[in-house]
């Protein structure tokens, strides 16, 4: 199942049923878990820890070196998890902190020419459009959609089930369950037809979309909305995650003009 025209460590462990097509490129410290398929000139660097049932297009670099002038050779890795896309050309870096890892987690889509910066945690069923950036230190929620050449500040935050659309450019943290358009980034609604389709009941969408007024189309500032969230919204998970989320980033979301945070 491995190319004679692949180069592969000795020492880089391979489990089961891996698939490594020529001119692949597996270095030192590289460990791929069962049923992964690596295509050509693919490379996936030391400290690469990759799970199961992954496969990685033509030209990607997983587990690359941090760009960011803190790294200054420091042993980090880059953690893949199970039953992920990875298309062409797609770049992930190693963390820049010694013995920390940038994480990706299950069942990602990652579509091509995409790059992922040091330190991110992209959290499972993600998809990840065609030419999107992500800087380091960032992290991305659960089912969240990022289309194409979307761009995700450093350091910030996109919560759950969130849509951004295309070639929105992000220099804040993203609440969960809204869609965010535009440049500047600009409040769009909630991700009701994702969400309706993945088993949200109406009553939630409605919870939801009733709280999100009041962040974003009552004028008032951010404090004011989620004391209105409070006393006005039915307390459940979803509710309770949306306080949890704004509270969390010290009220400071995207789309919210500065005087109202």
């Amino acid at each position: 199942m491995i190319s004679p025209l692949a180069y592969v460590h000795p020492s880089a462990k391979i489990g089961e049923n891996v698939t490594i097509h020529p001119f692949a490129y597996i270095d030192a410290n590289v460990e791929i878990g069962d049923g992964c398929e690596i295509m050509s000139y693919t490379s996936i660097i030391h400290g690469t820890r990759m799970g199961k049932n992954n496969k990685i297009y033509q030209g990607s670099i997983i587990g690359a070196d941090p760009q960011d002038f803190r790294w200054k050779g420091e042993e980090t890795y880059c953690i893949i998890g199970d039953n992920n896309v990875i298309r062409e050309q797609v770049i992930i870096n190693r963390s820049i902190r010694e013995g920390q890892a940038t994480h990706i987690g299950n069942d990602i889509f990652i579509m091509a020419e995409s790059h992922i910066g040091h330190d991110c945690n992209v959290k499972g069923k993600a998809v990840i459009g065609n030419g999107v950036k992500i800087a380091g230190d960032t992290e991305i929620g659960e089912c969240v959609i990022m289309s194409s050449n979307a761009m995700l500040h450093e350091g910030c935050k996109i919560g759950d089930w969130a849509l951004i659309k295309g070639g929105c450019r992000l220099g804040g943290n993203v609440p969960p369950y809204v869609i965010i358009a535009h440049n500047p980034a600009s409040y769009y609604g909630i991700n009701a037809v994702v969400m309706r389709k993945e088993g949200f009941t109406e009553e939630q969408i409605d919870d939801i979309a009733k709280a999100y007024r009041h962040v974003y189309q009552c004028g008032t500032s951010v404090f004011n909305a989620l004391r209105r969230i409070e006393a006005d919204v039915p307390d459940s998970p979803t509710r309770q995650y949306i306080l949890d989320f704004i509270r969390n980033c010290d009220l400071k979301i995207v789309a919210i003009p500065q005087e109202l945070i």
